[in-house]
């Protein structure tokens, strides 16, 4: 275990960088070099999503706040002598990109255990089991994630017998790459006590070959069976791999996560972090509702530190779309006779949802499928209505798959619509065989959900797609893959504008987040969160997206990542 710690430590010191967890002091970074405590940055384009000043040429900041935004000289006299001056060039200046969207403690693990994200076969994603570092264990555990079968020949699922071969002793997890099915071995099924007579559990599905043993697939609630017996990471684990992933979400432009569904261990590690002047970005934590920490959140209530707000919860009504566990009204079109699974009841769904409404606390439910989407929209309407708090801006999380309908009751109700554009593109290739050319029109139906009033919160889900916010902001306004297919877009009347899109991820964000009056936009008295990019977001050709850069990260006037002078 030290040897494995040792290589865990060590993959976090190559990942962090300047943007790991050490102590913030904005006032000298931001005033470093000079006599005032105020940065002038100054760049080819500064888009402030102001409406009275939306394209400048330069901003000053003076403690962590935005002092004044204009043309060069303007603003260099609003800062004063001595004031310290950054040239970015020809970089375009942006409001803090949020992820509206993410799992912290997932994309940390997912740095330091096997990645099969983007395996192209089983036989690849086999070979890189096999291949495993050393910071893959968790105990005697061999962990991965990120496996899709939809992107192998077969678009089968995978068996324990394929783990067996290399691994017969060693207990296998490996997640999906939604994180609503896992892949184990006959080792892992064994300390699971998973076996032909254990009958599948209310909201998951055990599959079973026609012999009616496990084939060592679990979907959603059935993969508790296994986490119940798999070794948490240690606290030096934990440690590393979140401050990996703040480090990570530096580098790719984030300056605020909204992490959705966090674990009390993790809420309690960023509150320190936050108390002790360590956390590099704002985190926006929805308390994890699914469990029985759920208990302990709505004992404390809301919290509110500097950099880290929990006032959220999130809440998980039905599975995913790739592993047809997403609640549909009616069958799978590829799968007749199969509805999809509810993770809870939607009567204990409803009691959750008042419970804590009553406490204060926005409601994030994950919703893929059109069945789930609605019985969120009739709980939220009917518990908005009981605990007197219509203007909550409770939100789905996903909004995948709706019924027409559903998608003006969404809007009219004042919801929050949090999509993720890259489930759009990375899903095309197959989605449509799960619903249907009806039920299509309703799915990753962008345009729809604004027409109908709601607000866009943009984000990723990563580690389920990469936090890579350029990626998200290229497939929100093209709906085509990296390579321009398909040529047109995938349903191309549901794609965003440049504007659309950048708003999604700065503007809707922290609309969601009851933040809309400090950031979001680069104005005099805001939060000077800002990014610089190597494109400009809106204007430049879709094409530049892919292959863009983040060349500065900026939270609260303190320079959180800066990429390496070429």
């Amino acid at each position: 275990m030290l040897r494995r710690l040792g290589g865990l430590f060590g993959a976090v010191l190559l990942l962090t960088g300047v943007a790991g967890c050490a102590k913030r002091a904005p006032e000298a970074e931001a005033g470093k070099g000079s006599t005032t405590g105020t940065t002038v940055y100054v760049a080819r384009r500064v888009r402030t999503l102001d409406t009275d000043r939306p394209v400048v040429d330069a901003l000053a900041v003076r403690e962590g706040k935005v002092l004044a935004t204009g043309p060069k000289d303007e603003v260099l006299a609003a800062a004063g002598p001595g004031a310290r001056v950054v040239d970015l060039g020809d970089a375009t200046v942006v409001p803090g990109l949020t992820d509206a969207h993410g799992h912290l403690a997932g994309l940390g693990s997912g740095l330091v255990t096997v990645n099969l994200e983007g395996a192209s076969s089983k036989a690849e994603a086999l070979e890189r089991v096999a291949a495993a570092p050393e910071t893959a264990y968790q105990g005697e555990w061999l962990i991965g994630r990120g496996w899709d079968q939809n992107d192998w020949p077969e678009k089968a699922f995978p068996s324990r017998v394929d783990l067996d071969a290399k691994h017969p002793k060693t207990p296998v997890a490996l997640s999906r790459v939604d994180g609503h099915a896992l892949w184990v071995n006959s080792e892992a099924l064994r300390r699971a006590r998973i076996g032909r007579d254990t009958k599948d559990p209310a909201g998951g599905r055990i599959l079973r070959g026609p012999d009616g043993e496990p084939t060592g697939v679990l979907v959603d609630n059935a993969m508790d069976l296994v986490f119940a017996v798999l070794p948490p990471p240690t606290d030096a684990q934990h440690e590393a791999q979140l401050a990996a992933a703040l480090a990570r979400c530096a580098q790719v432009g984030l300056t605020g996560v909204h992490d959705a569904g966090m674990d009390l261990r993790t809420f309690r590690l960023l509150q320190r972090w936050d108390r002790d002047g360590k956390l590099p970005l704002r985190v926006y934590a929805m308390a994890d509702g699914q469990t029985a920490e759920r208990e302990a959140y709505l004992k404390e209530g809301p919290f509110q530190g500097r950099l880290l707000t929990l006032r959220a919860v999130k809440l998980s009504l039905d599975g995913a779309l790739g592993s047809r566990g997403a609640a549909l009204h009616q069958d799978y079109s590829d799968e007749p006779g199969h509805k999809g699974l509810l993770l809870l009841s939607p009567e204990e769904y409803e009691v959750r949802v008042k419970s804590f409404m009553a406490r204060g606390f926005q409601v994030c439910t994950h919703a893929i499928g059109d069945r789930a989407n609605t019985l969120v929209l009739d709980a939220l309407t009917r518990a908005a209505e009981a605990t007197g708090t219509k203007d909550g801006r409770h939100r789905v999380e996903h909004a995948q798959v709706l019924r027409l309908e559903d998608i003006d009751r969404l809007g009219r109700g004042g919801f929050i619509a949090s999509v993720q554009p890259t489930h759009a593109t990375s899903d095309m290739p197959w989605a449509e065989a799960r619903v249907g050319p009806e039920r299509i029109r309703g799915a990753y139906a962008w345009q729809r959900l604004k027409a109908s009033g709601a607000v866009l919160a943009l984000g990723s889900d990563f580690p389920v797609e990469r936090p890579d916010v350029l990626g998200g902001l290229y497939a929100a306004r093209t709906r085509q893959d990296a390579g321009g297919k398909p040529q047109a877009g995938w349903y191309p009347d549901q794609r965003l504008s440049g504007q659309e899109a950048l708003e999604g991820f700065t503007v809707g964000a922290a609309y969601a987040a009851f933040a809309e009056g400090q950031r979001g936009r680069l104005k005099p008295g805001m939060d000077a969160d800002f990014v610089a990019l190597s494109v400009d977001p809106v204007d430049a050709p879709t094409a530049e997206l892919p292959g863009a850069t983040v060349r500065l990260t900026v939270v609260a006037g303190t320079e959180v990542f800066r990429a390496p002078a070429r």
